[in-house]
C-alpha cells in the first residue's frame, strides 16, 4: 500500500480569546485573513507536491476558530490541497467551528467543498459557565450549529466537552453530557481544564472555584461510565465514539504516522525529522512570502526518543502497546517496561490484552504519572548499557505514585462527606 500522509492546517484567529485557550490565535484580525490566505495557499503550493509518493489520507483544519475565518477561504485552501492530485477521495476532512460561527450558508459551503467532519467547541451546557470562560455561544447555538451540520448532510459530528470548569459541580457535569447525548454526535472529545500560565484564567489556579482533583476525577470516571451505557467507546484519554468513528486524524499522531502542518505554530513530523513554525503570524506570512526564517524547532529522532513517543502516545489509547511494536520503534529490551507494567496492573491502572498493554479507566486518570514511570524503566534500562550516563540518570527526580488506585465509590464518597 503507498505511504499516507496528514495535513494540518493551522488558522490563527478567533473573535475573541477564551479565557483558558493556550494556543496561538489572533483576536480580532480580520484585516489580517487575505495576507495569511494568501501565504497560507503559497505555502501548501509549494510544499503538498513534494510530498510524492505519499497520498494524503486526513486534512484537519484547527484553530484558532476556523469557522470564524470563513467556510470560502477554508474551500479555496482546500482547493488548493486537491490540485496537488495526492487527496483520496475518502480521505477524512475536518473542520472545527464554534456554535456562533456556523451558520447553515456557511456549512452548505464547507460540505460542497469537501469537508465531511465538523468538530463543534460547546465546551458546557451551562450558559452561566460559558460566559465566565469567555465563551461567545450559548447552548441554544450549539443546538442550531448540530441542526444545521446535519440538514447540509455532515454525517460525522463531533462536540468537544471541558470537565473542571470554575464553579462547575458533579451535575453541572452530568447534565453538560446528558444534553450532548441528545444532539446524537458520533464523536465526544471530553477534556479536563488545564490552565496555563499567561492564559487569562491562570489567577484561578488555587482557587476554590476550581473543582479539586478528587472531583475532576468523579467527572472524568463518570463521563467513561455513561458515555459507555451510550455506546460510546473510549479510544484514546479523552476521547469516545460510536464504532467506526474515531478521528482518523488523530491517529497519526498517536501512532508516529507522518504529518504535514501549515501556518505558525503548527507542527510536522515526516520520517525522522520533526519541526514547528514560529508562533507569530507576521513572521510566518514573511517567512513564506519573502522567504524569511519561520521554522522555530527542528530536531531529528533518534531511535531513543522514538521509543519514549511511542510510550508516551501509544499509552494515551485503548489499544496501548506491545513488546514488538516497542522493539521495532527503539530497538531494546521491553523486560523492565514488562516489570512496570505488571506492579500497574497489581495496582488496577493496566490490563494485558492479546499482548497488548493499556490503561484502565482508573490507569487514564494517573496517565502522566504512570507515562513518567515508564520512561524511568528505559532510561533505567539504557543507562544499564551506557553506564557513563547512569551517575545522571540517578540524579533526575522520580516520579511518586498513590499507594492504591482510587475506585469510583472512593471519589463519590470523599464528594459527598
Amino acid at each position: 500500500m503507498e505511504p499516507r500522509m496528514g495535513i494540518y492546517v493551522h488558522i490563527p484567529f478567533c473573535a475573541s480569546k477564551c479565557g483558558y485557550c493556550d494556543f496561538y490565535s489572533r483576536a480580532g484580525c480580520e484585516s489580517d485573513m487575505p495576507r495569511y490566505q494568501q501565504a497560507l495557499i503559497a505555502h501548501i503550493r509549494e510544499c503538498v507536491p513534494r510530498i510524492e509518493p505519499a497520498y494524503i489520507d486526513t486534512v484537519y483544519f484547527g484553530g484558532g476558530t476556523p469557522s470564524y475565518y470563513g467556510a470560502r477561504r477554508i474551500a479555496q485552501v482546500l482547493d488548493e490541497i486537491k490540485s496537488s492530485g495526492l487527496l483520496l477521495r475518502n480521505a477524512e476532512i475536518t473542520v472545527e467551528a464554534n456554535p456562533d460561527s456556523l451558520t447553515r450558508g456557511e456549512a452548505r459551503i464547507l460540505r460542497r467543498a469537501g469537508v465531511n467532519r465538523l468538530s463543534i467547541g460547546m465546551q458546557s451546557a451551562n450558559n452561566d459557565i460559558l460566559k465566565m470562560i469567555g465563551r461567545r455561544h450559548n447552548f441554544k447555538q450549539v443546538e442550531m450549529a448540530v441542526r444545521h451540520a446535519r440538514m447540509e448532510g455532515f454525517d460525522n459530528v463531533s462536540l468537544d466537552l471541558i470537565y473542571g470548569l470554575p464553579s462547575q459541580s458533579a451535575g453541572d457535569w452530568a447534565e453538560s453530557l446528558a444534553r450532548a447525548l441528545e444532539l446524537h454526535p458520533e464523536h465526544l472529545s471530553c477534556y479536563g481544564l488545564k490552565l496555563e500560565p499567561g492564559t487569562p484564567m491562570y489567577e484561578l489556579k488555587d482557587s476554590p472555584l476550581i473543582p479539586d482533583d478528587d472531583l475532576q476525577a468523579d467527572m472524568y470516571l463518570a463521563a467513561v461510565e455513561t458515555l459507555a451505557r451510550y455506546n460510546y467507546h473510549q479510544y484514546e484519554i479523552s476521547n469516545f465514539c460510536i464504532p467506526g468513528y474515531e478521528s482518523r486524524h488523530n491517529f497519526k499522531y498517536w501512532r508516529l504516522d507522518d504529518y504535514l502542518g501549515f501556518g505558525p505554530g503548527a507542527h510536522s513530523c515526516v520520517g525522522r525529522v520533526r519541526y514547528s513554525y514560529v508562533r507569530d503570524l507576521d513572521a510566518y506570512i514573511q517567512g513564506v512570502l519573502q522567504s524569511g526564517d519561520m521554522i522555530d524547532e527542528y530536531e531529528q529522532i533518534g531511535d531513543f526518543e522514538r521509543g519514549s513517543e511511542y510510550l508516551m502516545l501509544g499509552m494515551r489509547t485503548v489499544w496501548g502497546i506491545t513488546k514488538e511494536e516497542y522493539q521495532h520503534f527503539y530497538h531494546n529490551s521491553f523486560d523492565e517496561l514488562q516489570r512496570t507494567l505488571e506492579e500497574f496492573r497489581d495496582s488496577g491502572w493496566t490490563v494485558e490484552e492479546n499482548g497488548r498493554w493499556h490503561f484502565t479507566p482508573e490507569g487514564f486518570l494517573l496517565s502522566n504519572q504512570l507515562i513518567g514511570k515508564l520512561l524511568e524503566a528505559q532510561t533505567a534500562r539504557r543507562a544499564e548499557q551506557t553506564p557513563w550516563i547512569k551517575p545522571e540518570v540517578e540524579r533526575q527526580p522520580r516520579q511518586t505514585l498513590p499507594e492504591k488506585r482510587k475506585t469510583i465509590e472512593e471519589l463519590m464518597l470523599k464528594e459527598q462527606g
